[in-house]
């Protein structure tokens, strides 16, 4: 590595966005290092239409814009910039195009069912050996296959689709683009082939026309459109195409060493995985709800999607809505007051999946299975994270016995390692230590990708040494409770597989 540099990292959650600059600097001893600065956070609420649940796509090109014009007013001058994003969502152009209105959110429910319908048209294990994902509802496939059913007049007047940042990527500079690690989330794309499976949309009649042969991470796509540059008043700059799934962006800046390591990237989701070199497509796989998605580097990350911070996230939203508002410092404090192991839950139970009245699913869940009720926040709050740490238990082991490779540890990066008390339970859980951080490691991750697209570091290796010589880990070591943490785990286990 060598030079300096600046770079535009945009990262964009499902509650918010983020636009951080990246500067790759040398400190007094020479010693190369990566700084952040983040210039603009947003938020980044889902719109009810009716009963269909949309993202307002235009209002987050709105504050990206406000961003790329304050980076240069505040005396960056980055080079390039990159997008990422969740998984599975799009939006689709017309033959001239332009948008064909807001896309769909996620959550929409128009999938509902889905699932078993298309399974009983190609078969599981069929549809699992060309996509090695995991069966979710909110899959692309099972998105596009909800609106050809209803005859969908914008599915019939698309032309091309794109994935959510390389929608927004089309917006900035006009080139439309697919990004390989976005593509592997779709369950379209076949893992094996590296390619689009043209076959199996021609099935569901699903238009294979609309998508474009993906792109590796770190490869250079277009310089903003001129007449953006124009209307924020700022110079050109090029858009990298990173890995664009934020997932594959927080493990590209995993601090890890040489050899085998698993990490979880914890937020809104938890994806607990492993790097591999090709997908594990084994009916073991599927039977554990694994997947396989593209990472950066060429890699696949072997992955099981667990629901994560989101349901505390929602307790929080209902209790501020009721008046009480504790902040997750104050969570965090009524959670570790509370009796530990009173109460647990299968944080993946369907129950879950949905927004609203996440206080009273919690509990009935714990009604129905025989359990104390929890009632207070701080109990709430304590099952919530027990049952999660509980359940990163579980998929590692699943993991290692699919691998046949033993994790001494964990990586946790991501916004959910700010809950210290989730990393702390985690360790003792696994009874391994956690290694705790980068925070911001999808954004950093991005800016990683932006690097080696500019050459200014070799490959994925050294991008992730540059990360762990930039930014601070905290160990966490288990506790000397494991035979109160396997009885637990034993509870646990007795609800019900996820």
């Amino acid at each position: 590595m060598s030079g300096e540099t600046t770079v535009l990292a945009f990262d964009l959650g499902a509650g918010s966005g983020r636009a951080l600059i990246g500067r790759l600097v040398r400190d007094a001893e020479g010693r190369e290092r990566l700084e952040t600065t983040e210039i603009h956070r947003f938020s980044n609420r889902a719109i009810q239409v009716g009963r269909r649940l949309h993202w307002d796509i235009l209002r987050l090109l709105h504050e990206m814009k406000k961003a790329i014009r304050k980076a240069f007013q505040e005396g960056f001058a980055p080079s390039t910039f990159g997008i990422d994003s969740w998984g599975v969502d799009f939006g689709l152009l017309d033959a001239n195009g332009e948008l064909l209105g807001n896309p769909y959110h996620y959550r929409d429910p128009h999938t509902e069912g889905l699932i078993e319908e298309v399974n009983a048209l190609v078969g599981a294990d069929a549809l699992f050996r060309q996509s090695g994902l995991q069966f979710m509802p909110f899959n692309t496939l099972y998105q596009l296959y909800a609106m050809k059913k209803a005859a969908s007049p914008k599915l019939a007047a698309a032309r091309r689709l794109l994935l959510t940042p390389d929608l927004l990527t089309y917006l900035l500079t006009g080139r439309e683009n697919c990004e390989f690690t976005m593509a592997t989330t779709t369950q379209l794309f076949h893992p094996e082939k590296r390619e689009w499976n043209r076959e199996l949309m021609d099935r569901l009649g699903i238009p294979s026309g609309l998508f474009l042969d993906p792109v590796e991470p770190g490869s250079l796509i277009a310089p903003l459109d001129p007449e953006v540059c124009r209307e924020l008043g700022v110079p050109l700059m090029t858009a990298v195409a990173v890995g664009t799934h934020d997932t594959e962006s927080a493990i590209a800046a995993v601090p890890a060493g040489e050899g085998p390591f698993a990490y979880l990237v914890c937020g809104t989701w938890s994806l607990l995985g492993t790097e591999l070199e090709r997908p594990l497509l084994t009916p073991e796989a599927m039977a554990l709800q694994f997947s396989n998605e593209g990472g950066v580097g060429s890699a696949y990350q072997l992955l099981k999607n667990i629901m994560g911070l989101w349901i505390l996230q929602e307790c929080k939203r209902e209790w501020e809505e009721a008046g009480t508002d504790l902040g997750y410092a104050g969570i965090v404090r009524a959670a570790e007051a509370a009796e530990p192991f009173r109460s647990l839950i299968q944080p993946d139970d369907a129950r879950f999946y949905g927004p609203g009245g996440m206080t009273d699913k919690i509990r009935s869940f714990c009604e129905d299975t025989g359990q104390p009720v929890p009632r207070s926040e701080g109990e709430v709050a304590r099952c919530v994270l027990e049952s999660l740490a509980l359940r990163y238990r579980e998929a590692l082991e699943q993991m290692e016995t699919l691998t046949g490779r033993t994790f001494g540890g964990l990586h946790m990066v991501g916004g959910g390692i700010q809950n210290r008390l989730l990393c702390r339970l985690t360790a003792d859980a696994l009874g391994r230590p956690v290694w705790a951080g980068p925070v911001e490691a999808s954004a950093i991750g991005n800016m990683l990708a932006q690097l080696i697209a500019l050459g200014k570091c070799r490959d994925l290796a050294e991008a992730r040494r540059l990360s762990a010589a930039s930014f601070p880990v905290e160990v966490f070591a288990p506790s000397e409770e494991a035979a109160i943490w396997n009885g637990a785990f034993g509870k646990f286990r007795g609800l019900g597989q996820g």
